[in-house]
């Protein structure tokens, strides 16, 4: 389940059905992918084809991340069986 929210756009986005502060080009990609990390009991759930889920390094360590569309990743930490500050990020 999806606890914390790091991005005001993800949260407004799931919390309202609002999308209009997302600038990411696949939307509807995004809704799914947050779909299937809410129901996730591990972040290993969220390795599925096309999603490259990988764990990140460095200052990120500890933290996951899946590809959303281009460069934008949905990154998340883990606390149990939760999602904490979930983020859509342009990291590269």
């Amino acid at each position: 389940m999806i606890r914390s929210f790091r991005s005001k756009a993800l949260k407004r986005m799931v919390l309202r059905g609002d999308v209009s502060k997302l600038s990411v080009p696949n939307v509807p990609r995004v809704e799914r992918m947050l779909e299937r990390l809410n129901s996730a009991v591990l972040p290993e759930d969220l390795n599925l084809p096309g999603y490259r889920f990988h764990s990140l390094k460095g200052q990120d360590k500890g933290r996951y991340a899946v590809d959303a569309s281009g460069n934008w990743r949905i990154t998340f930490g883990w606390d149990g069986k939760d999602a904490i500050d979930v983020d859509l990020e342009d990291y590269h």
